[in-house]
């Protein structure tokens, strides 16, 4: 295990290094699913080390901290992205569009969705659930968001039916 979150000679934590390498991966995972492009996630992994570099963590918590940290900040930058989205559209010819870029774009469009729905979720549930489908265990997911591991499920389910209230909200809307 990692030994001290004190700072070293250059007032860098003695064991950021050790903690980026044994958390990197799943920190630029929990951003990914909740951005869905890994070059995104990876900005938003680089934030979140830089925070816990200048945290005093214990690196025993690291994993939990990182991955919520993560969740956040993602989460953050779809509500921008939901407030620029009426400034972007789509160019060319919709007759022009082949089927397979038809379904790409569909594809591409339900995940927005599934992106736009969870951050209007209330941020607790909404990172149960990003941390939860990212491999967290229930014992992690409850140590990150400081619940009782019995209510992790509770959290969990919840945050299942308040997406899908969401997303079916936003189907009946258009």
């Amino acid at each position: 295990m990692v030994r001290s979150a004190a700072a070293g000679r250059d007032g860098v934590r003695a064991d950021l290094e050790q903690v980026f390498r044994a958390c990197y991966p799943r920190i630029v995972g929990v951003a990914a699913r909740v951005l869905g492009s890994r070059v995104e996630a990876e900005d938003v992994a680089q934030e979140v080390f830089l925070a816990f570099g200048r945290s005093s963590v214990p690196a025993g918590q690291a994993v939990g901290w990182l991955s919520v940290a993560a969740a956040h900040t993602a989460l953050n930058q779809v509500r921008s992205r939901r407030r620029r989205a009426a400034r972007e559209q789509f160019a060319g010819d919709p007759q022009a569009v082949s089927p397979d870029v038809a379904d790409a774009v569909v594809t591409r469009d339900e995940r927005r969705q599934v992106r736009v729905a969870l951050a209007r979720l209330p941020r607790r549930q909404a990172v149960a659930l990003l941390l939860r489908h990212s491999g967290l265990s229930y014992a992690e997911v409850a140590a990150a968001l400081d619940l009782s591991p019995g209510s992790v499920g509770t959290t969990v389910r919840r945050a299942e039916s308040a997406l899908r209230k969401e997303l079916n909200r936003h189907a009946s809307s258009d």
